[in-house]
């Protein structure tokens, strides 16, 4: 079943509740992770926590729970909800306050963990591929808020997603403010040429993601080389394979882009090699 912790309590879905003032709420002010567990087991947490306290921290946030706690109540949560496969929303807001921008009057972050079940994609789309447009809306400006961290602040994505769907699209490719290759709406990107593996470099404005680094890992594994380097459309339009990877979508890949098609059209060789193998690691 579906469960939720908030500042100390364990509570069905329907029950819980932050305060209207809480300033994650009323201004974005927070961080969160998205987690994923299979088997039971949870992937990569403690890649997952620090990645939460390292946001926490760049925005002058304190989470009141220490790591050790924090993980503590991750393992408890998930028990307490009878899911083996599920995915783990963790969420740390500045909490309640006034109504001014002024974080030294929220006295007390709210913390939140959610246990629920999730499918992003249908299986079917795994074979078929997603349809993919580049969005006119840019990625945040990394000098106004680092993409590395993980905040609540969400809306250029959402944005980016909507212009999505009005285009019949599944995925986005977002752009920086210069026109260069970021990341999708809510993932990392990939392309394949000549056999070797290319991705945006984390200093060129990403969210360094968890899944980005265990594909990273297993290409390395298997003697691909794997470029993190600037891309253009140009790359992602020539490339023989694009994908994503996410902790939500996994591995999948882009059928087509701008209405160009990638390679046949089918999934890669490589995405699907790497896709295997990430599905055998989260299983391990």
């Amino acid at each position: 079943m579906s469960i939720v912790y908030v500042d100390g309590k364990w509570l069905p879905k329907e029950q819980a509740m932050v305060s209207v003032f809480d300033h994650g709420l009323l201004y974005g002010d927070g961080v969160f992770e998205g987690i994923r567990s299979y088997g039971g087991k949870i992937f990569r947490l403690r890649e997952h926590l620090e990645r939460l306290y390292d946001s926490a921290k760049a925005i002058w946030l304190t989470i009141p729970i220490d790591l050790g706690e924090m993980t503590r109540l991750h393992q408890e949560g998930l028990k307490r909800s009878g899911l083996t496969d599920c995915y783990i929303r963790t969420v740390v807001t500045r909490g309640p306050g006034d109504l001014g921008l002024d974080p030294r009057k929220c006295r007390t972050p709210t913390v939140i963990i959610i246990i629920d079940r999730i499918a992003l994609w249908p299986e079917e789309r795994y074979t078929q591929g997603l349809t993919v447009v580049t969005a006119s809306t840019p990625t945040p400006h990394r000098e106004s808020l680092s993409p590395r961290v993980k905040s609540l602040n969400y809306l250029p994505h959402i944005l980016a997603k909507i212009e999505g769907i009005v285009a019949n699209a599944d995925e986005v490719v977002m752009l920086d403010s210069a026109g260069v290759v970021a990341e999708g709406s809510g993932a990392n990107l990939f392309v394949v040429r000549r056999g070797e593996l290319y991705t945006p470099a984390v200093h060129s404005g990403i969210l360094r993601g968890v899944t980005r680094d265990a594909v990273i890992e297993l290409a390395q594994a298997a003697k691909v080389t794997v470029h993190e380097s600037t891309l253009n459309r140009f790359d992602v339009y020539t490339a023989d394979e694009v994908f994503f990877t996410g902790t939500g979508a996994e591995v999948i890949h882009a059928r087509n882009v701008d209405g160009r098609l990638i390679g046949d059209g089918t999934v890669g060789k490589l995405t699907a090699s790497l896709r295997e193998k990430f599905r055998a690691l989260v299983r391990a």
